[in-house]
């Protein structure tokens, strides 16, 4: 392993400022004029949610290090302090973009007939209907704070996480009274549609109908105007959690997922139309860093705009492309018998989740098996998968489910599944004190003649029917002997809070996936040197790990060619002279999320391709259980290679990640256009039809 000073004079951008461009190629999606107008509005929305998270989670993490800003320079080798800065910087410019492509949409809408229009646009019919909607629905569920009225003063409440308010400003003669207001959001629709006219569709947001109301609610005052203006709240998410404490780890979990919405603040959004007098109020009462203050839209929590409703035709939302099946692997069979005879890979979402929740359901109900071993992540809302399994304990099998408590976000929902499944009698296990379960795998023992023969399934992405629609991911289905052997090892170590090495096929986090990485690309800068081709493929979601690109750095200068497909954080730079001249990087953002994780040596002709559910980040390489498993089968290595290669000729939505950062869309002059996801599933609906 290289020292920390080593690899401090390598090339590398900051991973927060990266990820940041990762969102931008987010917002080049709600640019892109060839994308649907609803699903334009709908990647606004991924951005905004994407942007909240971040706040919550790496600003949160840097606000903590920067008080210790010197100590913190020294580890990390970058200041906090200037991150942050850099940080905001950045978010003001894109907030900006976002505010000028979400009028852009809001003016086509109204080309196709469709009005977003807010309270000063309401006619008197809709008026009345609006009055009716407010009296029955709405005014029920108001309740204002009065901060300052006349000689009155108040503290100022705790803003609730990613909550939207209205601060607002009475005013009679020079008498002014403050008040503020919650919008519930997470008990109304953020939506309603108002009554169509000569082929007219109408859309009012929540928050426009409270503010065409506000005499019904403020009637008690006598007031001469009324000023409101929405704000929003992001706070520190992070844990603090003491994980020595196993026995009542639940407990704890709960107890602090309880103060996650009272996190040290992270963002002020306001409405950047707010008058100044008011924000300075607002500053005054809030004692926040003058950092935390962003200026936004008109309407903040805009990740509700992922379930706008779409009032015009079909062409305003992406063309359905039906999930597809597995050529040779029949649903109206027995999977266990068709496994018996091959492999089979299913990739999602071209081909149907059909395939994994029917694996478990013929699990549960086949007389003949006896247990069932899966590692859990993130669950749908209502799981299939979970419901397989409760299903399975109550035939008479064993099942042991390794559910990981920690998934951040996820941690209430993977509780109250733990406790639903504990409750049926199936053995749960809670994950390791300082290490996440992130692999995704499953074993089914099914009794035979020759006693337990095992079914395996491994994936990139979680056991979840419902990311599966747009998640690109890969689910193996094997008996492979060498696997089984070392997924039953696996799991047996699981169960006693170890971790084992020297697996046969897989390699494991987090003993085994950094040396044997690094073995990997060692073999290829030797027959580099050799003056053999030399060549390697990564597909990940992240690439932060310094070590790892360190040594992609030293098989670049080797001659090693490397192509890298990474849709999120990058922090390596290809194309620096004494250092990547031989790495090219590109990013994919599309209507589906690239989420699977591919590794692809060139070996000397004899090529090795793995699949893994591990990014190349120190979380996953040293403090994860994560699993990377060979593809064996020859025709499956073939699809897979296929998927690569139609993504490293995409010219309509690949990007180059470059040392400006300006995420310049891959255009190849003279080549016919490659547009990855649609071919690939063209190339999967073509292989059924063969």
């Amino acid at each position: 392993m290289q020292n920390s000073s080593e690899l401090k004079n390598i090339p590398l951008i900051n991973r927060e400022i990266s990820w940041l461009h990762f969102n931008e190629r987010v917002l080049q999606e709600a640019a892109d004029q060839s994308v649907p107008l609803i699903e334009r509005l709908r990647f606004l929305a991924i951005f905004s949610s994407n942007l909240d998270e971040f706040y919550r989670v790496r600003v949160a993490t840097l606000n903590r290090l920067s008080n210790v800003n010197v100590q913190a320079k020294e580890l990390l080798g970058f200041s906090p302090k200037k991150i942050l800065k850099l940080i905001k910087e950045l978010v003001v410019k894109l907030e900006r973009q976002f505010d000028d492509l979400y009028e852009e949409i809001i003016k086509l809408l109204a080309a196709e007939k469709i009005f977003i229009i807010n309270e000063k646009q309401l006619n008197v019919g809709r008026g009345q209907f609006i009055h009716s909607y407010f009296e029955d629905k709405v005014l029920p569920k108001l309740v204002p704070i009065m901060l300052d009225h006349g000689s009155i003063s108040k503290p100022f409440p705790d803003l609730k996480d990613r909550r939207i308010y209205f601060l607002i400003k009475l005013t009679h003669k020079k008498k002014i009274s403050y008040s503020l207001l919650e919008v519930p959001t997470k008990v109304l629709s953020r939506f309603l549609i108002l009554p169509s006219e000569r082929n007219l569709n109408f859309i009012i947001l929540l928050e426009d109908i409270i503010r065409y109301c506000f005499s019904e609610l403020f009637f008690i005052f006598n007031y001469n105007s009324i000023e409101a203006y929405t704000i929003q709240l992001t706070r520190d998410a992070e844990l603090d959690l003491d994980l020595n404490l196993q026995e009542e780890f639940i407990d704890i979990l709960a107890s602090s997922l309880k103060k996650r919405d009272k996190g040290k603040p992270m963002r002020l959004l306001y409405d950047s139309e707010m008058p100044q007098d008011m924000l300075d109020y607002l500053v005054g009462k809030m004692k926040l860093d003058s950092d935390a203050f962003i200026p936004g839209n008109r309407y903040h929590n805009f990740k509700d705009f992922i379930k706008f409703p779409n009032v015009g035709g079909k062409h305003l939302e992406y063309r359905k492309l039906n999930p597809v099946p597995v050529a040779g692997f029949d649903l109206q069979k027995s999977l266990f018998s068709q496994m018996k005879k091959s492999d089979f890979l299913v990739n999602l979402p071209y081909q149907s989740y059909d395939y994994i929740i029917h694996f478990l359901r013929e699990a549960a109900i086949d007389p003949k098996v006896v247990s069932i071993a899966i590692s859990l992540y993130r669950l749908a809302e209502y799981s299939n998968v979970v419901n397989a399994l409760i299903n399975a304990v109550r035939n008479g099998k064993k099942v042991y489910c390794f559910l990981e408590l920690k998934a951040r976000f996820d941690e209430q929902a993977n509780i109250d599944w733990s406790q639903k499944l504990t409750e049926a009698g199936a053995k749960v296990y809670f994950g390791l004190a300082d290490f996440k379960v992130h692999a995704k795998i499953c074993l089914v023992g099914r009794k035979e003649r020759k006693g337990i023969q095992y079914f395996a399934t491994l994936a990139t992405g979680n056991f979840n029917e419902q990311t599966a629609n747009t998640y690109c991911d890969h689910n193996l289905f094997t008996i492979n002997d060498t696997i089984i052997e070392d997924l039953k090892r696996l799991f047996a170590g699981l169960v006693d809070n170890t971790f084992n090495n020297d697996y046969q096929a897989l390699i494991t986090s987090p003993l085994e996936t950094r040396p044997k990485l690094i073995q990997f690309i060692d073999r290829e800068i030797k027959h580099a040197e050799a003056g053999l081709p030399a060549s390697i493929i990564f597909k990940l979601n992240s690439l932060t790990d310094e070590e790892i690109i360190a040594k992609m750095y030293e098989a670049s200068n080797a001659g090693v060619k490397i192509d890298l497909i990474v849709r999120g954080m990058c922090c390596l730079i290809p194309q620096v002279p004494g250092f990547s001249e031989n790495i090219k990087v590109r990013s994919i953002v599309d209507r589906y999320l690239e989420h699977a994780r591919v590794w692809i040596f060139l070996n000397n002709g004899d090529e090795e391709i793995y699949l893994s559910s591990a990014d190349f980040m120190n979380r996953n390489l040293d403090r994860r259980v994560e699993v990377t498993f060979p593809i064996l089968d020859p025709s499956i290595k073939h699809q897979i290679r296929k998927v690569i290669d139609l993504q490293l000729q995409d010219n309509t939505k690949a990007r180059e990640i470059n040392v400006e950062n300006d995420n310049r869309y891959i255009k190849t002059i003279g080549h016919p256009s490659h547009h990855s996801q649609l071919e690939t599933y063209l190339y999967f609906k073509n292989k059924v039809n063969s």
